[in-house]
């Protein structure tokens, strides 16, 4: 990419003032950033605020009875954690805690142990396999996912722990979706298979993985034009990419991770669900948390479906992608963390 060329889509980035210019700018860590958990808890405030304060408005008595249970479970479905949860964690102050009394804090505990033991089975961290050159990464999900940001930030990761990485610019629908991961590459050091902006997606699929083969990279990751899952042509080209891939390497892509953005909510579960029918998904990355009050729907995520939980983002910079761990998210998300340091 020409440094004009560059420096123009850089500033194109930098100008923009809204939060998805933000995420698509990624810039480098800040080293005087709080850690993690101290990031999670930040970026999941507005979920946190939202579960706690209505929780606080039903939960009028210090003695737990019937009324406030059923209220309690009506906030937490709201609250977009699922059935499955609200029920578990009603259940457990039903069996426990019913017709005793009960302080708040008490009650956040309760609320980050259920949320931990619902989410424990699912937070995986995402496996590469040593044995395979490359390793295939297929990124699919919806327009304005955060795909594309999170691959670059996938990619600095695994370039820091020694691995080679190639990206493979599929989504050919979208010229600034091209230069944006010829960016990260540059940053990286990685090297971006690229064509003009409406090419061929599958042929350009196609000579990244044999360029992949060719030079052992480590783990090749394959960035997708962003499609809605109700778009039947659309689904059926993410399939003929796929079929593409494996004329080169039976078995690829090796993981298939969608990105969600937490603030569709509830329409996270038909994602999930149309995507891994079409592309077999292995993984998921929730992108945004710090963008909603609707944190919540990584849990009923987690009970409908029981995929792996690889990454969580709640951030603009590269090391706002984190491993996603059950016990932080539930602790962040239920403000008992920040509880704790007070």
């Amino acid at each position: 990419m020409s440094e004009a060329r560059r420096g123009g889509v850089l500033g194109l980035f930098g100008k923009r003032g809204d939060a998805a210019a933000a995420d698509e700018q990624a810039p480098l860590p800040d080293e005087k950033k709080p850690g993690w958990l101290g990031r999670l808890t930040s970026g999941l405030r507005k979920s946190s605020d939202s579960l706690t304060g209505n929780i606080a408005a039903v939960f009028t008595k210090r003695r737990l009875d019937a009324q406030t249970l059923d209220d309690l479970q009506d906030v937490l479905v709201q609250a977009d954690l699922g059935v499955e949860t609200a029920a578990a964690i009603t259940g457990a102050l039903r069996r426990d805690r019913f017709d005793k009394e009960i302080s708040e804090n008490e009650l956040r505990t309760v609320l980050a142990d259920e949320i931990e033991k619902a989410l424990a089975p699912v937070a995986r961290p995402l496996e590469i396999d040593p044995d395979l050159h490359p390793h295939v990464i297929l990124m699919v999900g919806v327009n304005g996912s955060g795909k594309t940001t999170t691959i670059g930030k996938l990619a600095a990761k695994l370039k820091a722990e020694g691995r080679s990485v190639m990206l493979a610019a599929g989504d050919t629908f979208r010229a600034a979706a091209i230069e944006q991961l010829e960016i990260w590459g540059e940053r990286s050091g990685v090297p971006v298979v690229a064509r003009p902006a409406g090419s061929d997606a599958s042929g350009l699929v196609f000579d990244a993985v044999t360029r992949a083969v060719a030079e052992g990279t480590d783990v090749l990751i394959v960035d997708t034009a962003g499609r809605l899952q109700n778009r039947e042509e659309l689904m059926a080209e993410l399939e003929k990419i796929i079929r593409v891939m494996r004329k080169v390497i039976a078995g690829a892509p090796h993981s298939v991770l969608l990105t969600l953005d937490a603030t569709t909510g509830q329409n996270a579960l038909n994602q999930v669900e149309i995507f891994g029918q079409r592309a077999g998904v292995t993984g998921l990355v929730m992108t945004k948390l710090d963008g909603t009050a609707r944190g919540g729907i990584l849990v009923a995520v987690a009970n409908r479906f029981g995929l792996p939980v690889n990454f969580i983002g709640v951030g603009e910079t590269i090391d706002d992608l984190h491993a996603f761990k059950a016990r932080d998210f539930a602790r962040a998300i239920t403000g008992e963390a920040e509880m704790e340091t007070q």
